[in-house]
């Protein structure tokens, strides 16, 4: 599997947390908000793994809310999720475009888009030959 990296689609600092690993490799960390509590998330960076680790308890269907540890932006995107109607949560891949995750737990609708599907494609697909070796 591919190890994505991503940045805050706000400041631009970078998510990952290679002190705190999933699936043996540096996690995304988010800050979690859900009724009225906050935590922190941390996400596996593999893409199509769906594991997770947090502190804050959040029940199977229910919508959390996601922000950047840094800037403290909220992450919802503008896409609503195409499996539930939840709001997507955007993350910036450092290698260009974006991967969108849905704000509902257990969803395990996401997606990956390119801008410039071209130079950003290629920037991934290098990505992925660096993480193979």
């Amino acid at each position: 599997m591919l190890s994505v990296k991503v940045k805050c689609p706000h400041c631009s600092k970078s998510l990952m947390n290679a002190g705190t690993k999933l699936d043996a490799a540096p996690s995304i960390e988010v800050n979690l908000t859900y009724a009225g509590k906050h935590a922190p998330l941390y996400l596996s960076s593999l893409y199509g793994s769906y594991k997770a680790e947090t502190a804050l308890p959040i029940p199977l269907g229910k919508v959390a809310g996601f922000r950047c540890p840094h800037c403290k932006a909220d992450l919802k995107s503008t896409r609503k999720c195409d499996a539930c109607g939840s709001q997507m949560i955007a993350f910036e891949l450092k290698a260009g475009g974006m991967v969108q995750i849905c704000s509902r737990r257990g969803c395990k609708k996401h997606v990956l888009e390119f801008q410039d599907a071209d130079s950003e494609l290629q920037a991934f697909y290098n990505s992925y030959l660096k993480s193979t070796k």
